[in-house]
């Protein structure tokens, strides 16, 4: 049975500016996800960690090896996968509920339905946000949000379409400690409830550790896979793991792993 999410020995340069040499971003890449699965991917900066996300959703391609997705060949921006990043980039003049409603208008069949059952889409949307403490939020605008409440909706709004693949680049980097680990638990119950792959790419190796079944390490750019470390804790985790020995362990693990590929 082939993986869900297959990178097979994948290089991509990045064309340089003019009369700036061309950068190799990823060189024999192989990543193979299973349906199902929730991996981490964690590395020195610069090594393509968000480059691997692009590849896997058709927003850049290859220049030597093959991407599939579901046993298709990814030639172009795929329907059946979301994203959250780091910044969630809600649009001001939308409320909540609309800001997560975004895909449904350009995501095919949503986008002929949407105008002529906008109160079941808008239910949906509700729902949604509800599922993840922000059941009272959907009139609000982006500016009456915190930082956190922002990264709530946005995961909604990288949901709504039920993706069966869900790519999280640092999606908690920029918030407080405190906040980010409610988060992680947001996204293990969300994850538990809705059964979606998942790709995580984060620094933050407690969050790795915490979420995934597998965390891959990169090397330094050209990235390529170096390290494949499967997490033995059973889950769903209690966000009370974190504090345990075993669990420091196998993050300074990773750690090291890292230092070396940074050389």
């Amino acid at each position: 049975m082939s993986a869900f999410v297959d990178i097979k020995d994948v290089t991509l340069r990045y064309k340089g500016r003019s009369g700036s040499q061309d950068t190799l971003a990823v060189e024999h890449l192989n990543l193979e996800v299973n349906q199902g699965d929730f991996v981490a991917v964690v590395g020195p900066s610069g090594c393509g960690k968000s480059t691997l996300m692009k590849l896997a959703t058709g927003l850049h391609f290859p220049s030597v090896g093959s991407v599939r997705l579901d046993g298709a060949e990814v030639d172009g921006p795929v329907s059946i996968a979301g994203m959250a990043f780091q910044n969630p980039v809600m649009l001001p003049w939308r409320t909540t509920r609309d800001n997560v409603l975004l895909p449904m208008e350009v995501v095919e069949p949503h986008r002929r339905k949407i105008r002529t059952s906008r109160a079941t889409y808008q239910q949906m949307a509700d729902e949604l946000l509800a599922s993840v403490g922000l059941g009272d939020a959907g009139d609000q605008y982006p500016w009456q949000l915190s930082g956190g409440m922002q990264q709530r909706a946005s995961l909604c709004r990288a949901l709504i379409h039920d993706p069966r693949l869900l790519l999280l680049d640092e999606p908690f980097a920029a918030l407080d400690a405190f906040t980010r680990e409610e988060l992680w638990c947001v996204i293990r119950d969300l994850y538990y409830e809705k059964e979606f792959t998942t790709i995580l790419v984060t620094h933050d190796l407690r969050e790795a550790v915490f979420l995934a079944d597998t965390v891959y390490v990169m090397s330094a750019r050209p990235g390529q896979i170096i390290v494949s470390r499967e997490i033995p804790f059973p889950k769903p985790r209690p966000i009370e793991i974190t504090y345990e020995v075993e669990f420091g362990e196998l993050t300074h693990e990773l750690r090291s792993h890292i230092a070396q590929a940074r050389g």
